[in-house]
């Protein structure tokens, strides 16, 4: 199938190349501040799992959060993407879910916008989802934030316990949009 690869104005958006990606990826995202709502700092243990379930992830699906790579310099800020909702006890198991990660010193410039709008026509118009959601926690305000900006609904009626956290990470917060929502807003 080749390697995936999707360009927006900024960004490519491709499939991972191994180490050096994933070493780039952990030292700009695997920080305090990024890993706030997310479980926080991964020790090395924790970083061998996360990419062993990304890369599982790809091989199941053929698609998983890609590398989010900056045109202009080439500079990996993160990864934004698809892949198959799977976590334990979720509310939504199966569902295409988009999600992104992105390093701090690229907050606040669009990029996570841009490049989960592109994910999400991927979606809809390659992928055929009906539906597609995205996962937080309550106190990650930018992160649902961005999922209003995106035209995403909250869907309360999905929020779920995720047992393998305590609180602040535990209590999962669901937003959603579908194929007439995003065609509505995208055209």
């Amino acid at each position: 199938m080749g390697e995936f690869r999707l360009e927006t104005e900024r960004l490519i958006l491709r499939d991972w190349r191994g180490d050096a990606d994933w070493a780039e990826f952990f030292h700009g995202t695997n920080t305090p501040a990024v890993m706030e709502w997310l479980g926080g700092v991964l020790d090395a243990e924790g970083r061998t799992k996360q990419r062993a379930r990304v890369e599982a992830c790809a091989a199941r699906n053929g698609f998983c959060f890609w590398t989010m790579e900056r045109k202009r310099d080439g500079a990996l800020l993160g990864f934004c993407g698809l892949k198959r909702a799977d976590a334990p006890g979720s509310s939504v198991p199966g569902a295409m879910e988009v999600g992104w990660r992105m390093r701090e010193d690229a907050w606040g410039q669009g990029y996570a916008k841009e490049a989960a709008l592109a994910a999400l026509a991927t979606a809809f118009e390659r992928f055929g989802a009906g539906e597609v959601v995205a996962l937080t926690v309550e106190g990650n305000a930018a992160s649902w934030g961005l999922m209003k900006r995106l035209g995403m609904r909250r869907r309360e009626d999905l929020d779920y316990p995720d047992e393998r956290y305590d609180h602040p990470w535990r209590d999962t917060v669901v937003y959603s949009i579908d194929r007439e929502e995003w065609k509505k807003a995208h055209g």
